[in-house]
């Protein structure tokens, strides 16, 4: 297990990346085609609409960067995080689906978790 431990970290460091550039894309389109309506009701329609979506795949995939990160350094509440953070990702059709699957499996099995506790007691 201890080889798929850093390939679950920054497979979720990844798509948590993904997730903000996609956020921070699909800000720009929504109030970017608000803007171009040149109307003020849709302008502040679609900025409303553009900056809570932008702000709620933010607070998605943040936990997955700060989770990624400290799972490589080997903390336990990282590991928490990241199964929860795995259970939200089945919902993610296809690659959340995949990658939370995955993430599941390397970080429930008995072997993860001795390393964690020996990392721990190493401390």
């Amino acid at each position: 297990m201890e080889k798929h431990l850093p390939v679950v970290a920054w497979l979720h460091i990844a798509l948590s990346a993904i997730g903000i550039i996609i956020a921070l894309f699909l800000f720009g389109i929504i109030a970017g085609a608000g803007l171009l309506s040149k109307n003020e009701i849709a302008i502040a329609v679609t900025a409303v609409v553009a900056w809570s979506l932008a702000i709620l795949i933010f607070i998605l995939s943040v936990p997955g960067i700060i989770g990624g990160i400290y799972l490589l350094k080997r903390k336990e509440w990282a590991r928490i995080l990241l199964i929860i953070v795995a259970i939200l990702d089945l919902l993610n059709i296809p690659f959340g689906t995949a990658l939370g699957i995955y993430t599941i499996w390397v970080l429930m099995k008995d072997e993860t978790v001795r390393i964690f506790k020996a990392a721990e007691s190493n401390r």
